[in-house]
């Protein structure tokens, strides 16, 4: 019997280990096994398992399988949804406690009470609730105890409150109308400018409420650099995009494909997809650059992706369905839709493109809207997305161990195909 048919025969019969059991390389978990409901058989078995279908599934194949699998772990952020939203009462809780003690900032908490409420909820809360799911997943049933779990709920929502930092300032900077279909916080009457101080309220947050949780934990620090590291990244790339596309001043030639990706690179990977499973990987003990350097890899990929289809709804998509009223073309962004029309258009359609992009009237925009349609950028869209995914798929059959799959896929099966 041909050695493949071999492997794939005994490969039936073994048993998968839950997705929280330390896996190795293919090959290492035969040589050392992992555990398995605490028995090292099963967690041998499962190691035979993996490199059996790695061995001998047709790319395509495995492919599929990894798809599906992705698809049922996508169902656990639906299962914890609940819970996360239910913590936030406590956040605000410890939060605003300060009120008790010092009666003379009163206002202060009443006001940062009514900004909490008003910009951390009503988002889809995918970043926060990526750590819980991955934390859930990277530690031992046993080891999830209710101190444990209540860390990583409120690491998530330190996630939440860095995501709202970032869109307060960002909506100001491109003189956004609405976010998460409300009215963007600086244009509530009342707010205007004195919402930079509120997004400066949000951040601090995030390092309170670290205090308050985890200065006792190992992961403490690891935590705290990550936070800080990840806030400059993404400040980076806001700052990449403001001096690539000023207000006002269209300068075509920087919007090459190289800058699209930096920006993207450090405005949206890191903070987006990075940080929630870093941290869950710190609190799970997971601090390994070796570890961290694979995720990173099949995160940063997935970063990319998530920001041009977000580049894609924001002309494209529904608001309504979104909850925001798209504005790349009138605030001048190097958005993924630009880049494509100059890498195909015509010395008249770039003419087009230089006279209507980067104006804030509606004929202008719907001139452009129309040149991009010309030119088929939404079936150029289309094709993206299919071979971006299943660029995805490869990483992650590639880098994810030791990591259990099941984190990234149901992160890009989330993904595939959304419209908001």
């Amino acid at each position: 019997m041909p050695l493949s048919r071999l492997l794939r025969s005994v490969g039936v019969f073994l048993l998968p280990a839950p997705c929280w059991a330390p896996r190795e390389r293919w090959l290492g978990s035969l040589r050392r096994p992992s555990l398995v409901h605490g028995c090292p058989v099963l967690g041998a078995w499962h190691g035979a398992r993996c490199w059996c279908q790695v061995w001998t599934e047709e790319p395509r194949a495995l492919c599929s399988s990894l798809r599906m699998n992705g698809e049922q772990k996508s169902d656990v952020y639906a299962q914890e949804m609940q819970n996360f939203i239910q913590h936030f009462s406590q956040i605000v809780r410890v939060l605003t406690e300060d009120d008790t003690g010092h009666p003379e900032i009163g206002d202060v908490i009443a006001r940062l009470k009514e900004v909490l409420e008003y910009n951390a909820i009503g988002g889809k809360y995918n970043r926060g609730l990526t750590v819980l799911v991955a934390f859930r997943e990277l530690v031992e049933p046993r080891k999830q105890d209710a101190d444990s779990l209540q860390r990583a709920l409120t690491v998530g929502w330190c996630v939440e409150l860095l995501q709202a930092f970032f869109l307060v300032t960002d909506d100001i900077m491109d003189s956004s109308l609405t976010r998460r279909g409300q009215v963007c916080w600086y244009r509530k009457p009342g707010i205007g400018l004195d919402a930079v101080n509120d997004a400066l309220l949000l951040e601090a947050c995030i390092y309170r409420l670290l205090k308050f949780h985890c200065r006792e934990q190992p992961y403490y620090l690891n935590l705290l650099e990550l936070f800080l590291q990840t806030s400059y990244q993404t400040e980076v790339g806001q700052t990449l995009d403001v001096i690539t596309a000023p207000q006002g001043h269209v300068d075509l030639s920087k919007y090459t494909e190289k800058r699209y990706k930096s920006i993207v690179k450090y405005k949206t990977a890191f903070y987006s997809f990075y940080l929630p499973v870093a941290a869950a990987m710190y609190m799970a003990g997971i601090d390994g650059e070796k570890e961290h350097s694979n995720a990173r890899r099949i995160l940063m990929e997935m970063g990319e992706f998530f920001q041009i289809q977000d580049d894609f709804l924001d002309l494209f998509g529904d608001p309504s369905v979104t909850g925001k009223i798209g504005t790349d073309i009138q605030d001048n962004k190097c958005s993924w839709l630009v880049v494509q029309c100059l890498q195909r258009a015509t010395p008249e359609q770039r003419q087009i493109l230089q006279e209507n992009y980067g104006q804030k009237d509606a004929e202008k925009v719907a001139r452009v809207k129309a040149l991009y349609e010309e030119l088929d950028l939404p079936s150029v869209f289309l094709r993206y997305e299919e071979d971006s995914y299943n660029c995805l798929m490869s990483l992650i059959q590639q880098h994810a161990a030791p990591l259990p799959p099941g984190i990234f896929l149901a992160l890009a099966n989330k993904l595939y195909k959304r419209k908001k």
